[in-house]
């Protein structure tokens, strides 16, 4: 038969007191050390790039594109990014482009002649700009 041990006081874990990190007093607040702005500091501006099928076409078609135009463009493709898209139609005056929203590439693009009776496939979302 088993005896059953009495332990009047029972054995309790060693508690030792380790110092806690300082907090900083602006801890919680927007500052402009946030890691968001570090690494935006840290990481090179992405522009975007044009495949060349997309230059291909674009001379093809004498699509041309101007410094503002560029800037809109790469507006489009951060808003798709932020949103989760990774392969965009976006739709610039006359022109169609289809932009690879992950390697920020433009893949190919069309005329508005061109664009009439085509099914744009492998896209998950479209820009109007």
């Amino acid at each position: 038969m088993v005896d059953q041990i009495f332990f009047p006081n029972p054995i309790q874990p060693v508690r030792t007191d380790r110092p806690q990190p300082q907090k900083p007093e602006h801890a919680g607040k927007t500052t402009d050390s946030s890691f968001a702005r570090v690494l935006d500091t840290k990481l090179p501006t992405q522009e975007v790039k044009f495949s060349q099928h997309a230059q291909d076409r674009l001379k093809a078609r004498n699509i041309s594109f101007s410094a503002n135009d560029l800037a809109n463009l790469e507006g489009a493709v951060n808003n798709v990014a932020k949103k989760g898209g990774k392969e965009s139609l976006v739709m610039m005056g006359d022109a169609a482009l289809v932009v690879s929203i992950k390697n920020r590439t433009v893949v190919t693009a069309m005329d508005r002649s061109q664009m009439t009776g085509n099914v744009f496939t492998n896209i998950d979302s479209a820009v109007i700009i």
